[in-house]
């Protein structure tokens, strides 16, 4: 993992990062390429990129350059993300929100240098309640940005997170994420059902959605999750990708992900920590994907 920011400047009705943890602090790009490089040279094949908001990255500096080995970097997303694909492995962004700046570093994924991944935490697609969030609210902008990310990147992943019964959510609110999870063929989605935190603006909300309506929208919620899942694999089924392998199952089975993010089972001997080519085989009803 590398980390290269703490806290957040969202104020999230339902979060309570702010609060704990305090607005964002970006490490110096110098810093974080550095640690990166010591992360390469140790053995690293893949650099997690991760924060509270990575794509809000030198935000609280106004994005000022920094330097790295003696030479001119802007500390931003983009700058970050070019400096870090110098290094010859894998790079995989965690924790993004979909800014407009974001559309930058899709070229670098067309160019391999870095992963054709996006984890984007969504949470909602009603605005209404992305607006009771406080979340960004963006909803066919989004669509579209997406459509124009995929026609430069066929391959490209795109996992998220959503919150199901946020207080005030309606039948038709929720069907609304629904919707949109099927439009955007997600590869994967998190469901989590809304509980309430102490200390957020969300646990005073009037309007508070039921456990008994939780439970049977999470109930949807997971049958989509799974469905997702398992369309987004067999649309991936016959191609080619790299593989790095990292461990081995009960069956002796070895374990990898490839550069999109499928994690596929293998036969015969596979070494550790390291890239291979495979073509994926066959996805079993369990949502292996043999290669």
């Amino acid at each position: 993992y590398l980390k290269i920011s703490e806290g957040c400047n969202h104020q999230c009705s339902f979060y309570i990062i702010p609060s704990m943890r305090g607005k964002l602090v970006s490490r110096p790009i110098g810093d974080v390429v550095d640690e990166a490089e010591r992360l390469v040279k140790s053995g690293v094949k893949e650099l997690l990129v991760i924060s509270q908001d990575t794509s809000a990255y030198g935000v609280d500096t106004k994005f000022q350059t920094g330097f790295w080995q003696g030479r001119p970097v802007k500390a931003n997303l983009q700058g970050l993300c070019e400096a870090l694909g110098e290094l010859g492995v894998w790079v995989r962004l965690h924790y993004v929100y979909p800014y407009p700046h974001v559309d930058k570093i899709i070229p670098l994924m067309a160019e391999k240098k870095i992963l054709p991944y996006l984890d984007i935490p969504f949470q909602h697609a009603s605005l209404d309640i992305l607006k009771a969030m406080r979340r960004p609210a963006a909803n066919e902008k989004t669509i579209k940005r997406i459509e124009q990310w995929r026609s430069e990147v066929p391959q490209l992943t795109i996992r998220s997170t959503f919150i199901v019964g946020f207080p005030g959510e309606t039948d038709e609110q929720f069907k609304n994420s629904v919707n949109f999870v099927k439009s955007t063929k997600f590869a994967d989605i998190h469901p989590f059902t809304y509980s309430t935190r102490a200390g957020t603006s969300a646990a005073y909300m009037n309007m508070h959605v039921s456990a008994t309506v939780k439970k049977t929208r999470m109930s949807l919620a997971l049958h989509l999750k799974s469905a997702s899942s398992m369309a987004f694999k067999q649309s991936m089924i016959g191609k080619q990708f790299p593989v790095l392998w990292e461990s081995y199952d009960k069956n002796e089975h070895a374990i990898g992900y490839t550069a999109n993010y499928i994690r596929v089972n293998g036969t015969g001997t596979r070494n550790n920590n390291v890239i291979t080519n495979e073509v994926l085989q066959e996805l079993k009803d369990d949502g292996t994907v043999l290669c």
